[in-house]
């Protein structure tokens, strides 16, 4: 069974912990999207389809030819993230009467965990840093790898429209770039007396579309990728979200946020905001990067 943060939220009967799963939705352009599957243990193993075996037309008494589908099994491992933030008692104290300062901290702390989990959603690279887990420059295989130039392009709308082509069984559900690479969309469509979407997320937030897809910004998408000579580029992502052949999220429990309580070497408390989380791309084609976008 899978579910989405802003759902999970929804089912929290504890205040606390559901403040801190909306405050790490509304920092991130993903996670009101991407579905969660419940993990026991601590990895997942899959089957990822390679083909489908095919199907042909026959004479009458013909011999049937048998042909069944293929995979290849993978696994995707669960990683740690969370931090810690203790609050001086004293503060706590004489400083709590105009705001709850052991809930600012606990509400920055979120925050800290939604851009930690942004950013490795993007480059994450378990090669880089075992603790964590592979994110969608490494997930992307090469076939669906768009490239603007050999020493980078300008973004061109044919160019995100063979990214979109890219993805199977459907339209993409976000197409995720830099807010440098948003900038030139919209010019590319003013320029080309295309008509600017604009809609609104749960949270009120305008958002642009392209071809009836929502556009997400990322600050941890870089404009600093290297392509070729090139070493202002940047890239975008087209992605499905599905639990059952696109790309999903893994976790084992929701997030958590414990209260550990008084310390023994100072005068503070502990909270700890802690998921046991990671990635799993079901299908190679759900998502598609055009990669090489410069500057101009």
């Amino acid at each position: 069974m899978a579910l989405t943060l802003a759902e999970s939220a929804k089912l929290s009967q504890d205040m606390l912990q559901r403040g801190v799963i909306e405050t790490i939705i509304e920092e991130s352009p993903v996670l009101d999207r991407l579905p969660f599957i419940t993990v026991e243990g601590n990895s997942f193993k899959y089957n990822q389809e390679n083909t489908l075996g095919g199907a042909a037309f026959y004479a009458v008494n013909a011999v049937w030819a048998e042909a069944t589908a293929t995979f290849t099994q993978k696994t995707a491992n669960l990683s740690i993230l969370g931090g810690d933030a203790d609050v001086d008692n004293f503060i706590q104290r004489t400083r709590s009467n105009l705001q709850d300062q052991r809930a600012i901290q606990t509400q920055l702390k979120a925050k800290s965990v939604a851009r930690k989990f942004e950013d490795s959603f993007i480059t994450g690279d378990v090669t880089a840093d075992s603790n964590a887990f592979d994110g969608l420059r490494r997930l992307t295989v090469a076939g669906q790898i768009v490239t603007a130039g050999a020493n980078g392009a300008a973004l061109t709308l044919a160019m995100l429209d063979q990214l979109i082509d890219l993805v199977k069984g459907g339209k993409p559900d976000i197409l995720m770039m830099s807010k440098r690479t948003r900038r030139k969309l919209k010019s590319l469509l003013v320029a080309s007396a295309h008509y600017v979407e604009q809609g609104s997320d749960q949270f009120g937030r305008q958002v642009m579309f392209y071809d009836g897809i929502p556009v997400s910004v990322s600050d941890f998408q870089p404009d600093t990728e290297t392509q070729g000579t090139e070493t202002a580029a940047s890239s975008i992502y087209a992605i499905h979200f599905s639990e059952a052949d696109g790309l999903g999220g893994l976790q084992n429990g929701d997030i958590e946020t414990v209260d550990v309580g008084q310390l023994e070497t100072k005068d503070a408390s502990r909270v700890r905001i802690r998921w046991y989380v990671g990635l799993a791309l079901l299908r190679d084609s759900a998502i598609a990067r055009l990669q090489g976008i410069n500057a101009s």
